[in-house]
């Protein structure tokens, strides 16, 4: 199969990606990254998201962030909503997308949410109809697709599953997701061959973590299938708690430079991408994790000092 033309980015830093930070990030530093990301022309952010403060304290403020950004005409900004009271928040907040979520992998079902995967995805029926009556699109994702911290390989057969119960809520997008980062390229073919099957190849996408350095190999075999969305967090920002060691999302800068330089259009301007990426990384104190940004950031100030 031939690459596509275009491929669409959805940028999960915002909310994917700093989730799991410690020290609570300003809500004017949330808001100032997600108008970055909607300047440079990504136009589907994940902005928010609507659960209790007492498991995700860093998400606390989703309605004060979503009231205080700058919308760009065109762009989705989504939030994840677990359960009816979420959405009632994502709802109020005029949120253009809610994200359900259910694992591929029994294990981690039941050691997270103590339910299987059937009973986690029922739980979202109430949430996925609310949200058609009103107009908002619906997105699901099936986390542990590539690989379970707990039961380790995961059956095809079970991801397929899971694409089938959302497609059935009627998800207008599917993404794959490879949650501790342990994904091969072949592997990751395979698996995209399987839920192709299922579900139209156009609205299918794929969440790639570079917890083995394997994102890039593995969005590039992605492509390979037709796939045409994928996921990426500016500055590699996140981290899963299952996985020691992990690197987090794949970094939204690798990706465009990936895409890029295989002559496939995304619409996004690279180099505002990168300055949002190193604004991110300085307001929170931790290193870019973006091997692309670094090197172009460095480039930029190497010819700026040259110039002096």
């Amino acid at each position: 199969m031939t690459l596509p033309e275009a491929v669409k980015i959805v940028e999960v830093g915002p909310r994917d990606g700093l989730q799991n930070e410690k020290e609570f990030v300003p809500t004017a530093i949330k808001i100032e990254l997600i108008n970055r990301l909607g300047a440079a022309g990504l136009r589907n952010i994940e902005a928010a998201s609507f659960v209790s403060p007492k498991w995700v304290p860093q998400m606390a403020d989703g309605a004060e962030v979503m009231a205080g950004i700058e919308r760009v005409a065109g762009t989705l900004y989504s939030v994840l909503t677990p359960n009816l009271r979420g959405f009632e928040g994502a709802q109020a907040a005029s949120a253009d997308e809610i994200v359900i979520f259910g694992s591929a992998s029994e294990a981690f079902s039941q050691k997270n949410i103590n339910c299987s995967i059937a009973e986690s995805i029922e739980r979202f029926v109430p949430v996925a109809q609310a949200a058609q009556a009103r107009g908002l699109r619906v997105r699901g994702s099936v986390s542990c697709a590539l690989g379970c911290p707990y039961q380790g390989d995961v059956p095809v057969a079970s991801v397929v599953g899971v694409v089938e119960r959302f497609a059935a809520l009627g998800c207008d997008e599917i993404d794959i997701a490879d949650t501790i980062g342990v994904a091969t390229a072949e592997q990751t073919r395979a698996l995209f061959r399987a839920v192709t099957q299922v579900f139209p190849r156009e609205r299918l996408s794929g969440h790639f973590h570079d917890t083995y350095g394997q994102a890039l190999a593995n969005i590039y075999a992605a492509l390979l299938e037709g796939i045409e969305i994928f996921h990426a967090s500016v500055a590699g920002l996140g981290g899963c708690p299952y996985a020691k060691g992990a690197t987090g999302n794949v970094a939204t800068e690798d990706v465009l430079y990936l895409m890029h330089g295989l002559g496939i259009r995304t619409g996004v301007d690279l180099s505002q991408v990168v300055a949002a990426g190193e604004f991110i990384s300085s307001a929170i104190g931790r290193p870019n994790a973006s091997r692309a940004g670094k090197a172009l950031l460095a480039r930029t100030q190497s010819a700026a000092a040259s110039c002096a």
